[in-house]
């Protein structure tokens, strides 16, 4: 790897990138796990959207010190290599993630698979690791045999930031044909709370998880936000709940 600072925090950048692919499909669109789906004592649901959200948190922190780092490049006016180059930087993070995310998580700690509905999830692990993990990388080392065009490093980065913008944006929004709505309570309400509160919002309850700490439920849209007096701390569909709770499937 260059020893330059754009190249080497590209790569982080390409890492935060892979995680937050990872977490946003796997985790909230598709479901197909959850970053602790695997672990003993991990069935309450809270604790499962919990762990993906702290999970999260720590790709942000990944991407703020790439950007963090590659600010400081151009502050200290170091040079800047082709636009290329760097493109095959964020790339190869994007890979090591993935190689990382199966290798570590899915066969050392076993915390999660691909896929925990499939009678051989090895075969989907083998995969995903094949298409998003070792194709990225072989195509970031191809980029690097190539002349690089100019760099426009302030344009990047505002291409990035205004992805990010819009993609958290999008999370905000409430899934297509989403019939039903999922609440998250506060942890130590009891199941007869829970009760009073839908019954208090004409809500429907179509699924809950054993401690009733997550609830879907079919709700007029109008009273959603009813529900947040009444123990509520996350209600699908009303803009505060995005990610996992509001993508959350009965």
């Amino acid at each position: 790897m260059s020893k330059s600072p754009w190249i080497t925090w590209s790569v982080v950048l390409g890492i935060a990138l892979g995680g937050f692919f990872d977490g946003i499909l796997l985790h909230q669109v598709l479901q197909w796990h959850h970053f602790l789906s695997l672990v003993p004592g991990m069935d309450d649901l809270r604790l499962q959207v919990l762990w993906d959200g702290y999970f999260h948190v720590l790709m942000y922190l990944v991407a703020l010190a790439a950007l963090w780092g590659l600010w400081r490049a151009r502050r200290r006016a170091q040079p800047v290599p082709g636009a290329t180059a760097m493109a095959a930087a964020v790339l190869l993070g994007f890979g090591i993630w993935n190689v990382i995310d199966v290798g570590l998580a899915h066969w050392i700690l076993a915390i999660h698979r691909l896929r925990l509905d499939k009678e051989n999830p090895l075969l989907w692990d083998l995969g995903w690791l094949a298409l998003f993990g070792l194709l990225p990388i072989a195509v970031a080392l191809l980029l690097r045999r190539r002349p690089s065009g100019p760099a426009r490093p302030a344009a990047a980065l505002g291409l990035l930031l205004a992805l990010s913008g819009g993609l958290g944006a999008w999370a905000l929004r409430e899934p297509p044909g989403q019939a039903f709505t999922a609440v998250v309570f506060a942890p130590g309400t009891t199941p007869k709370q829970v009760f009073d509160a839908l019954d208090a919002v004409d809500a429907r309850l179509v699924w809950t998880d054993r401690p009733m700490g997550v609830v879907i439920v079919s709700v007029p849209e109008a009273r959603r936000w009813d529900l947040y007096r009444h123990g509520a701390w996350l209600v699908g569909g009303t803009g505060l709940a995005a990610g996992c709770v509001s993508w959350s499937k009965a």
